[in-house]
């Protein structure tokens, strides 16, 4: 039985209370390991090693921080294959999700690569005779990360490569249904050459330890990706010190189809982006949005689909649902289909029932406002369909919805489809492409519930960098 201990200062740590808890595979219910379970007092440790790294790596030299994350991202290629198979057995991956999931790791960490060179100021003139102006980026500190079990090494490396190119020095907290994942991600870099302090992770139940480390007086910005109701709760431990943080959040994202839009294009959009690793995405379609002259051909086709989607066995290539991570979030997913069955939902495709922890693909028609699936986010495999008879109703439908992430639009009229990606209220808006999309440099985020802020190469420099003006007054 593997045993994994924290990270702390470079090197493996014993949790300071000497209890273990089980990381279980969601596929079968095998121990994958006995985890560390780290307490405050870890916590604590942590932050002081990155504290005492923080003095020297702040002053590092833009080309040593490229080379420790270009020797990252060729470590990843390398070992590729030990990646893919984490995420399947650790949180469930379906094949394809995590080939894109070790593929973004990889990518992640080149375009995090060239940023070290980028961090440049400016020059200014002033009002003053004979004075120089000019102001420069400097590392903020200690940056608390939190990621979630979804997509472990995309957050992992999307939050730790930009604190590295930054010249700063963290603390992670990993989700506790993906640690194995971060212990081969701290093995990554510090073959890569990481100095020792400079990324940190403790592993633990985070509803105890938590708190303690977005609170912790030397941690000096957050970037938090989870649920609404945590994000709120850390946004408020935040605020009370005014620490910079980033939200990324939930989403109950729509798919809006128009009469004029490619079907088939649409339909393969829909399909991908809801049932893509069951459904566990925050820009997962959880809404489908047709337009009624279009209707009639997509939802026959797309029941049609539905049925031809293997579940189950992630042995095998073929399959793209696997298991939801947790008791609790099934529970969530079966509350929330029940719920609206017992309302006057409809289910046209999904009735086959559950194979262990796996739900099938379900899609729903006759949602109204009294069911939970209407305005809460799922996160498994579920989706509504709803049909409209205009554009304006379509974008009105989108926007009515508290999560504001990504937004999906299918039509062959340019001049509509930039018209609805400026009314619409999401953070990103994809036109004829699927609403789950992401790469390293883009500004990615959500409005509303959906969070606080970006994430990406540039977007991150907000949180991890603070400006400084310094003047000169010449004789």
């Amino acid at each position: 039985m593997k045993t994994s201990n924290l990270w702390i200062d470079g090197q493996e740590a014993l949790p300071s209370g000497g209890l273990y808890f089980d990381d279980i595979n969601p596929s079968n219910q095998s121990i994958i390991a006995k985890v560390a379970k780290g307490t405050t007092a870890d916590i604590d440790k942590a932050v002081a090693a990155a504290k005492k790294a923080f003095v020297s790596f702040s002053q590092s030299q833009a080309k040593d921080r490229e080379v420790i994350l270009s020797r990252a991202a060729a470590l990843v290629e390398r070992d590729r294959e030990e990646y893919l198979q984490l995420l399947i057995d650790e949180v469930g991956s379906p094949i394809m999700k995590a080939q894109f999931e070790v593929d973004y790791c990889i990518n992640a960490f080149r375009a995090a690569a060239g940023v070290p060179r980028r961090l440049t100021g400016e020059t200014m003139p002033l009002d003053r005779p004979g004075a120089f102006g000019m102001s420069v980026r400097e590392p903020v500190g200690i940056i608390a990360c939190i990621t979630p079990f979804n997509v472990p090494l995309l957050k992992n490396v999307k939050q730790i490569a930009m604190v590295i190119a930054t010249g700063n020095t963290s603390v992670l907290l990993p989700s506790e249904f993906a640690t194995q994942v971060t212990v081969k991600f701290a093995e990554t870099l510090a073959e890569a050459g990481t100095p020792p302090g400079v990324f940190n992770y403790v592993t633990g139940d985070p509803f105890e330890i938590g708190d303690h480390l977005t609170s912790h007086k030397d941690i000096a910005s957050i970037n938090f990706c989870g649920s609404p109701r945590i994000g709120k709760h850390v946004a408020e431990l935040a605020a009370k010190d005014l620490k910079p943080i980033t939200l990324e959040l939930g989403g109950k994202n729509p798919l809006v189809v128009l009469d004029d839009a490619d079907l088939d294009k649409a339909l393969e959009a829909a399909m991908l982006g809801i049932f893509f690793f069951q459904g566990q995405a925050c820009m997962a379609s959880s809404r489908i949005i047709l337009q009624s002259g279009i209707a009639d051909k997509f939802i026959p086709a797309f029941k049609n689909i539905a049925a031809s989607i293997k579940v189950g066995d992630l042995s095998d290539p073929q399959t793209a649902i696997g298991p939801i991570i947790s008791d609790r979030q099934q529970e969530r997913v079966k509350n929330h289909i029940n719920d609206a069955l017992a309302k006057g939902a409809i289910r046209l495709h999904g009735e086959e029932g559950w194979k262990g922890a796996c739900c099938p693909p379900t899609i729903l028609t006759n949602v109204d406002q009294s069911m939970s699936v209407f305005r809460e986010e799922t996160f498994g495999p579920v989706t509504s369909i709803y049909t409209v008879d205009t554009v304006e109703e379509a974008v009105n439908m989108a926007n009515d919805t508290e999560f504001g992430l990504s937004f999906s639009l299918f039509t062959r009229d340019i001049t509509t489809a930039l018209k609805v990606a400026k009314q619409s209220n999401a953070g990103m808006v994809h036109i004829n492409a699927m609403s789950i999309q992401d790469e390293p440099h883009v500004p990615f985020g959500g409005n509303g519930m959906s969070g606080f802020g970006r994430e990406g190469t540039d977007a991150d420099l907000d949180i991890m960098t603070r400006w400084k003006w310094i003047t000169i007054q010449l004789d």
